[in-house]
């Protein structure tokens, strides 16, 4: 319940943006910052988590993740301007990032083997449906209240939680003395962040004005990148890693943690570029384009136990290739049937299709790759995992956005129409991410079910 109500709050902002424009009295670069600030938070605090779950207690973890949240949340519903309400996204983004990996981790640690499908299945539903119904809860508030209402209606329910976690919660890990290596640390943020930040710059197009070339971060954060990765390997061999890339050796994970790369691409992707489509291209209002949404998001949402409950019979090979398959097919029929009169009918029936797909995609990965991992890397791994989420659902967003506005610039240049021209970015952009989806069909037959000496005794609570 906890995780759901913060990665809700990862997308919610999408459709407000106009709105707080109005408001706040400022521009859209700068409004953009609210998403770009939350995305970068989470980049930077995650890697992070895998030393606090490994140092602290379950239970300690979850009480701070869900007090920053909460304070974050009561900030942005009291903010005065865009200042306050930015540090405020950055504090909620703070909770959200400690959140996901910690339900991970306890998960893995609790639940046996043979019932992990099934849990596994209900964490989709957090991890993957909580974003793709979070731009239409945010259509629906401001619909009929303001801005503000996104945050004051969740409020009460993350209180609610941090009050049943504090008497309810237990601990389910042994804590240990890891040592905190600070210049991993330090790099963290130059790393996750100016990578981030340069992917998130160059996706919001040439059309804004800004004051340093997207290039420069994200050259900065590939070169702090080799860096981290250089000393988590030292450390792995003579201290603590704070993330421990010896995960990576197996090979199960590692084919799993591309899969996820991949699919996580596609799914923020097309969150940013089909509410564009349909308000830019059909003219639909922002509540009109949030609910046809809606039912790819149900779908994923109830697909995910039936499907967790299936991999604890059969395993992922029989799921992961029709999974990644129904992907590529909603890909390459939207580059097909989304054009300037394509009737709204058939972008509900493609967006479930992709969501089915994803749905048969994500549960089955969320169990493999951890499973396939030795207990004591299960903070590590969740960490990883995340990160890696976190990081693609930008690349999606940037490349998304970048491919559609290049290919609608050059449309315009040879005489097309606005509509014309923004028809073409979109297809041209879904053409990009449908190519890429063949590669996941390709490594979705490479991922097996976890040996069974990897499953860990059933940890005492205490």
């Amino acid at each position: 319940m906890s995780t759901f109500v913060v990665v809700l709050n990862e997308t919610i902002m999408s459709v407000a943006l106009p709105t707080l424009m109005s408001d706040l009295s400022i521009s859209a670069a700068t409004a953009q910052w609210l998403t770009t600030g939350f995305l970068l938070t989470m980049a930077v605090v995650i890697p992070i988590t895998g030393f606090l779950m490994q140092r602290f207690h379950t239970r300690q973890v979850y009480l701070l993740a869900m007090m920053l949240f909460s304070a974050g949340t009561l900030l942005a519903a009291v903010a005065p301007g865009f200042a306050v309400l930015l540090i405020a996204r950055i504090i909620q983004a703070s909770g959200t990032a400690i959140m996901i990996p910690l339900l991970m981790t306890t998960a893995m640690s609790l639940v046996p083997a043979n019932a992990r499908g099934r849990t596994m299945g209900t964490i989709s539903i957090v991890i993957a449906v909580a974003p793709a119904i979070g731009p239409t809860i945010s259509g629906l508030i401001l619909s009929v209240l303001s801005w503000r209402f996104m945050f004051i209606l969740v409020l009460p329910i993350a209180v609610i939680a941090l009050i049943i976690g504090a008497i309810k919660m237990v601990n389910v890990t042994e804590p240990r003395k890891v040592p905190l290596d600070l210049l991993s640390v330090l790099l963290t943020p130059l790393a996750f962040g100016g990578l981030l930040y340069g992917l998130s710059s160059l996706g919001e197009g040439a059309s804004h004005e800004r004051a340093i070339n997207p290039l420069v971060p994200a050259l900065i954060g590939v070169f702090a990148l080799v860096c981290f990765v250089l000393r988590q390997i030292v450390l792995a061999r003579h201290g603590s890693p704070l993330l421990d890339l010896r995960t990576f050796t197996s090979r199960n994970f590692t084919y799993s943690i591309v899969l996820i790369a991949l699919a996580s691409l596609v799914l923020f992707g097309s969150l940013i570029l089909l509410p564009i489509y349909m308000q830019s291209v059909l003219g639909l209002d922002t509540l009109t384009a949030g609910l046809l949404l809606l039912p790819g998001g149900l779908a994923m949402g109830l697909l995910s136990p039936i499907v967790g409950r299936l991999y604890d019979t059969y395993g992922p090979r029989p799921l992961l290739p029709v999974g990644a398959v129904m992907i590529s097919a909603a890909l390459w029929l939207m580059t097909v049937l989304l054009h300037e009169g394509t009737a709204v009918a058939m972008i509900l029936l493609v967006h479930v299709l992709l969501n089915i797909g994803l749905a048969f995609t994500f549960t089955p990965l969320f169990s493999a790759s951890l499973g396939s991992l030795q207990p004591d890397f299960y903070s590590h791994g969740s960490a990883i995992l995340n990160t890696i989420q976190q990081v693609m659902g930008a690349v999606g967003t940037a490349l998304f956005i970048t491919v559609m506005a290049s290919a609608e610039a050059t449309r315009a240049a040879t005489g097309a129409d606005r509509l014309e021209s923004a028809a073409a970015g979109v297809h041209q952009a879904f053409l990009i991410g449908a190519s890429i989806s063949i590669v996941g069909i390709a490594v979705s037959f490479l991922v097996r079910r976890p040996a069974s000496t990897n499953d860990p005794a059933p940890l005492p609570m205490h």
